[in-house]
């Protein structure tokens, strides 16, 4: 831990605290915070790349002294990450916004020249799945409208191994197919717009020819009545513009043939 200053000023708002990972610059006020056990946020790398991490979220806000530049600032945060043993995996300079990487550790921090200081941190972890699918639920979908989402198949970022917290998920499809012997699906997979479009068309065929090959090989299911197929982000359920909309398109959908 790099350590500018103590913790604990009168002014910080109440209930927050300071990060655990790096001190406050001298004498920054602690302005905002928040704490997610569960969630994901979009780090900045070098090169114009993006990583999503998923897992404990915590956000501190502080504002740093007028007495103080922001290249003072800059140059003090940037310091305390790097001795912190921290890889910096982006490094905007002078303009004040970096990200560092250790282990399961992500920290970016945003300095501006209002006189914010706006930390971001995720600590990887093996989250859950909570809302899954049901048999019943993709029956309906499919009735209604010929396919339905599979809430519930998990894939790492950028990856198309099959999670083994998928499980639940995919014992609903099968339960679908067994109440129906003559169903035939599509398994599509689909993607937020983040990066090339033909990486991400890749990805999305991979990504359904796993769910696919756990259906067949796992539980048993007759090759013949399934057929992967990758879409990419060309069907979007929501505006990619956010992370939350991002998360809904990246999704595997039952398609009735």
């Amino acid at each position: 831990m790099a350590c500018l200053i103590p913790a604990g000023v009168a002014q910080d708002a109440e209930g927050c605290k300071d990060s655990p990972l790096v001190g406050r610059f001298p004498g920054s006020v602690l302005t905002s915070c928040k704490e997610m056990a569960d969630d994901k946020f979009t780090f900045t790398l070098d090169n114009g790349k993006k990583q999503d991490v998923e897992g404990e979220f915590r956000r501190i806000e502080y504002q740093f002294p007028k007495t103080a530049s922001k290249a003072q600032v800059v140059r003090n945060m940037n310091t305390a990450i790097r001795k912190a043993g921290y890889t910096m995996v982006y490094d905007s300079g002078d303009y004040g916004d970096f990200t560092g990487h250790m282990g399961k550790t992500w920290i970016q921090i945003e300095i501006s020249s209002s006189g914010s200081i706006l930390e971001t941190i995720v600590v990887e972890t093996a989250l859950t799945q909570d809302v899954v699918a049901t048999a019943a639920a993709l029956s309906s979908g499919l009735t209604a409208s010929g396919h339905t989402v599979v809430n519930g198949i998990q894939f790492d970022t950028g990856k198309a191994d099959v999670k083994p917290e998928s499980a639940p998920a995919l014992e609903e499809v099968v339960k679908l197919l067994k109440q129906d012997a003559k169903l035939k699906l599509y398994v599509v997979g689909h993607t937020d717009n983040v990066g090339a479009l033909a990486a991400n068309v890749d990805l999305s065929n991979r990504r359904a020819a796993a769910v696919v090959q756990m259906l067949v090989t796992k539980y048993a299911v007759a090759a013949d009545r399934l057929q992967p197929h990758g879409d990419g982000p060309y069907s979007p359920l929501a505006s990619n513009d956010s992370e939350d909309g991002r998360a809904v398109n990246r999704r595997v959908e039952l398609v009735k043939q």
